[in-house]
């Protein structure tokens, strides 16, 4: 069954957004076992993409062929094409550690690293060549701004970031990956471990940093992917675990008019 990728006509995204990310025909195996099976779609530039789908259907599979993570599981290989901006990010020509500073990564768990909530957000910069302690303070400001976090912490950045509560964590691994400059943000459940005010915070920062991020978020919320996501897309198993894309589009179509039966069962809570 061939999907339709285009992207219709909605508030945020139109058929003329630009592509920043897009795969095509791509196959993901670890060892012999194939985890996804024929997937092309285009993700259009600042917006918000939400991966939906039942567990095992290979969500967070496809979100980590974006940043090349999942070169670090041995037997991995990726076949098709993956594309920032055009470029095959699977060339043998491509920088890996630059890959991953334009495409940054929120984890499903919060995981500041043990050292102050300054040095956390500075770790970053610090790594790829950002010496002056001026410039690394603006930078952590600017950060901790964006991700709506300073007027909490500003009076605490020489505190260890494991004080801090959860949702605060949180908001300081995405001020970590906004302090290197990333073009997209990926986000792997990144409400799953926190409570509904936290996961609410966490929802409304998402949309304001999507007027200048390309964000892709992987969530097994579906009244969270229809809160927060431009378009989704629904991926499911097939007989042998493959996981497959049954449907793309915007986020208002496949949750009110699903073209496809599966999804439609899936949305209704009928199986996953």
């Amino acid at each position: 069954m061939k999907i339709n990728t285009e992207l219709p006509n909605n508030t945020k995204v139109t058929s003329q957004s630009k592509t920043r990310l897009k795969t095509e025909s791509v196959n993901l195996y670890y060892g012999e076992f194939q985890a996804l099976r024929d997937i092309s779609l285009d993700i259009p530039e600042r917006a918000i993409t939400a991966i939906i789908g039942p567990s095992g259907c290979g969500k967070s599979s496809f979100l980590r062929l974006f940043n090349r993570m999942n070169d670090l599981i041995t037997g991995a290989r990726v076949e098709g094409k993956v594309e920032l901006d055009g470029i095959p990010i699977y060339d043998s020509t491509i920088d890996v550690v630059e890959l991953r500073k334009r495409v940054g990564m929120v984890f499903q768990k919060p995981n500041p690293f043990p050292m102050s909530v300054f040095e956390n957000v500075a770790f970053g910069p610090r790594r790829h060549g950002r010496k002056n302690h001026v410039e690394l303070e603006d930078i952590v400001e600017k950060s901790l701004r964006q991700a709506a976090l300073w007027d909490e912490v500003e009076d605490k950045l020489e505190q260890s970031a494991l004080a801090l509560s959860g949702g605060q964590q949180q908001r300081l691994c995405i001020a970590r990956v906004l302090a290197v400059e990333p073009e997209v943000i990926l986000m792997d459940e990144p409400c799953s471990a926190l409570d509904p005010i936290a996961t609410l915070r966490i929802e409304d920062l998402m949309r304001s940093l999507s007027d200048n991020y390309t964000i892709v978020i992987v969530t097994h919320n579906m009244q969270q992917a229809a809160r927060v996501s431009d378009m989704a897309a629904f991926l499911m198993m097939e007989e042998d675990r493959a996981g497959i894309l049954v449907e793309y589009g915007p986020t208002t179509e496949l949750f009110t008019n699903p073209k496809d039966k599966r999804t439609e069962d899936y949305i209704t809570g009928r199986f996953g």
